[in-house]
């Protein structure tokens, strides 16, 4: 069951859980109810084992606007920006990069300042053509936020995430397809069936295996080259003992194509 009043929308359908900014009048920014609901919603889809794939993505005419300024004017003198930082936003995009399965963002329309992150946090990113990216933070006089600082350098190179969070501006589809924010854009028209085509894909596979696939990758970033190559080899020991491996090589050997059951 969902709740269509909710500011996330969250449904599971088969194997995937679709998890939707349901705010469209506020551009989908983030209040202390999304935050909340957010954070519980990905906690719960990392940890059920039923659940092989996760979207994150919007409704109406945004992905997601950041924080809503409007909330933070309310906040008591005295509370620390950078403690709301600790207390929501790091768990989130922590949930997002460690998830034990594939995290596909379906940018359907601006994705701003948090709500950027939160996309480049994610494993894939599909945009719609019309969609557009701001970094925003310096705009409106702040240091970055929610894992920023370290997912665009690794994803655009450092120079370009200085050039993009120094100088705040709207990049549209086609740019950020350029720069490698997003691995596809596609039609508004056919957005939908194109992002709901890869979850399915995603969520017919391997879990076991693209989970330590992305585990591998997340390791690399902070280690030496014996490191990571010893890390690769425990996450084959893992994956070889996994059901999903002695069915794959069955059907190699039988020349028809597998059924993974996710473990």
């Amino acid at each position: 069951m969902t709740d269509s009043s909710a500011a996330i929308e969250t449904r599971t359908e088969g194997a995937t859980t679709i998890i939707r900014f349901n705010r469209p009048r506020q551009f989908n920014s983030i209040d202390t109810e999304a935050r909340s609901r957010l954070r519980k919603d990905l906690a719960a889809a990392a940890a059920d084992p039923a659940v092989r794939a996760v979207v994150l993505t919007g409704s109406g005419r945004a992905f997601c606007a950041g924080q809503d300024l409007r909330e933070m004017q309310e906040v008591p003198k005295g509370i620390v920006l950078g403690d709301l930082v600790r207390e929501h936003y790091n768990p989130i995009v922590q949930l997002l990069v460690s998830m034990p399965k594939p995290v596909i963002a379906a940018v359907n329309g601006t994705a701003a300042g948090a709500g950027m992150a939160l996309a480049l946090a994610c494993d894939l990113r599909i945009a719609a053509e019309s969609a557009a990216f701001t970094t925003a933070f310096a705009g409106i006089g702040l240091s970055c936020d929610t894992g920023i600082s370290w997912t665009l350098p690794r994803i655009a190179g450092r120079a370009a995430a200085l050039d993009l969070l120094m100088r705040p501006r709207v990049i549209g589809s086609a740019e950020a397809l350029r720069l490698g924010l997003v691995h596809q854009v596609v039609a508004d028209t056919d957005f939908d069936t194109t992002w709901r085509s890869l979850s399915d894909e995603l969520a017919a596979g391997p879990t076991t295996a693209l989970a330590a696939i992305k585990a591998s990758v997340n390791n690399s970033s902070g280690t030496t080259l014996d490191a990571a190559v010893e890390f690769e080899a425990n996450q084959m020991t893992r994956t070889h003992r996994t059901r999903d491996h002695k069915t794959a090589v069955t059907a190699f050997l039988a020349k028809s194509a597998p059924v993974f059951a996710g473990y």
